[in-house]
């Protein structure tokens, strides 16, 4: 490196990522490596599966080899990792080459988004993936991000609310739970706010903004890796979790609406947009 790129070159904070990949660009790994860029950090990217889908639902999985997730994490054990973000894991194996990536990183913070279902409803995850998440990974999550219904589907059927929820989680080993109400805001809330709660064996700390007219496809994705990226750059948990929540707003706020389902969220949205005119759009 001459001294000129030493000179200005930034120290980018890097994360992690493990998650499928969503062709769309609004979920999964381009998501995720967007979010992270976006909020001043590097993404290294592992796929732990391919997905068929479009905006309105996932019409198929296909895991990666648990192999290749392994090769892929050992290619990158020289490189500095400052956090890590887990999204989609498909199946067994894959949850098992998962937690043998952290296993090898001790001490570096990890964020968990359980992607559990998609946006249109098809499932993706087994009642027996959800039980090995709980026991295996769960004791090695700093922070898990699920909407409401990922979060009773992680706990199960024996408690009474999201805070029950969320202690029986963190007595299982998770540090804390950042649960976000966009899906499906908590009963007697406002229709037309969505609050996401921090829960914490200290305390609980509760954010709310202005619900946005449109649905979206990838804000957990979005909101999970920003937080991923703050925490790599250093920020305290509450510090980050108010500003992953502000970036993922404003890129939901500036979304993109292609017409055929769900809207995306537009992580770079401070990217200069061109402009065309319709002479010069060739089909």
């Amino acid at each position: 490196m001459n001294s000129l790129n030493a000179e200005y070159s930034p120290h980018l904070p890097t994360v992690l990522v493990l998650s499928g990949h969503d062709p769309t660009g609004g979920a999964g790994l381009v998501a995720d490596a967007e979010s992270v860029a976006a909020c001043g950090g590097w993404a290294m990217t592992i796929p732990t599966a391919l997905t068929v889908q479009d905006l309105r639902d996932v019409h198929s999985l296909h895991p990666l080899p648990a192999s290749c997730i392994r090769e892929a994490a050992k290619a990158l054990a020289s490189l500095p990792i400052a956090a890590i973000k887990i999204g989609l894991i498909a199946d067994l194996e894959g949850l098992d080459a998962v937690v043998d990536v952290i296993k090898r990183r001790p001490g570096i913070p990890v964020v968990a988004d359980p992607v559990l279902r998609a946006g249109g409803g098809a499932s993706l995850a087994t009642q027996e993936l959800i039980d090995a998440y709980r026991q295996q990974l769960l004791p090695m999550i700093d922070i898990l991000t699920p909407n409401r219904g990922e979060l009773a589907r992680l706990a199960g059927a024996d408690y009474q609310d999201d805070t029950e929820r969320c202690v029986s989680l963190m007595h299982q080993g998770c540090q804390a739970v950042l649960v976000t109400g966009t899906d499906d805001p908590e009963p007697g809330k406002a229709r037309d706010t969505v609050s996401h709660t921090l829960h914490t064996p200290d305390s609980d700390r509760q954010w709310t903004w202005p619900r946005l007219p449109a649905s979206y496809h990838g804000s957990g994705c979005t909101l999970a890796s920003a937080l991923a990226a703050r925490l790599a750059a250093g920020e305290t948990l509450v510090q980050a979790c108010e500003q992953a929540q502000v970036f993922a707003w404003q890129a939901l706020a500036h979304g993109w609406d292609p017409g055929h389902g769900q809207s995306l969220p537009r992580r770079l949205w401070k990217m200069p947009t061109p402009r065309f005119s319709p002479d010069e759009v060739k089909v």
